[in-house]
């Protein structure tokens, strides 16, 4: 059984940086991102972990492989982030410039996944780290670290509105005593 789940968010990228949601498009890392990426290796400080996943996305693989894991990592597709369907690439002031109150964690979005299918996807890789002895790093991006940290609790996946997370930050999901729980959160990095 995993003894801790440490979740990499990726560095930052040109639309992270504008707010714009950021699914399927393989974005590479900013300048800034590429040295938070390189700063987070110093903040793991060569941890050896059991089992190394990272989305497919190169902002993930290459934040992974900064920080000095990209050796040892495994790509998993169940790590990519939300597909936005028809608001990728669109920031909520502007989808809310046509539907006023808009939420992505409430309404969703058209021609994309559901809520449920990206929990399913986090439940995936739990149920992945669970079956390893030892520390497991997921690398990866904001919104699937923020639903898989509610399921992690075994909160729905909504609660992952509540769970801000930054660029080239991170986080921790242990255990006290038998219960799951969040031991460190949104712990950002700067080069």
């Amino acid at each position: 059984m995993a003894q801790q789940l440490w979740l990499i968010r990726h560095g930052e990228t040109e639309w992270s940086k504008s707010g714009a949601h950021t699914g399927r498009t393989d974005l590479p890392l900013t300048e800034v991102g590429r040295e938070n990426a390189s700063a987070m290796g110093g903040v793991l400080a060569g941890r050896r972990f059991t089992l190394v996943l990272t989305s497919p996305m190169q902002r993930a693989r290459e934040t992974c492989r900064l920080a000095g894991y990209g050796d040892a990592a495994e790509v998993d597709p169940n790590l990519c982030e939300w597909d936005y369907g028809d608001y990728e690439g669109r920031t909520t002031p502007d989808i809310r410039k046509e539907i006023p109150d808009w939420s992505l964690w409430v309404a969703g979005v058209p021609n994309g996944e559901t809520i449920g299918q990206v929990a399913g996807r986090a439940d995936a890789v739990i149920k992945r780290a669970l079956q390893t002895d030892g520390d497991v790093a997921l690398f990866a991006h904001g919104h699937i670290l923020r639903i898989l940290a509610a399921r992690w609790v075994g909160l729905p996946p909504e609660v992952g509105r509540f769970l801000a997370l930054s660029t080239a930050s991170l986080s921790t999901l242990g255990y006290e005593r038998a219960t799951r729980v969040i031991n460190s959160w949104n712990l950002t990095v700067s080069g």
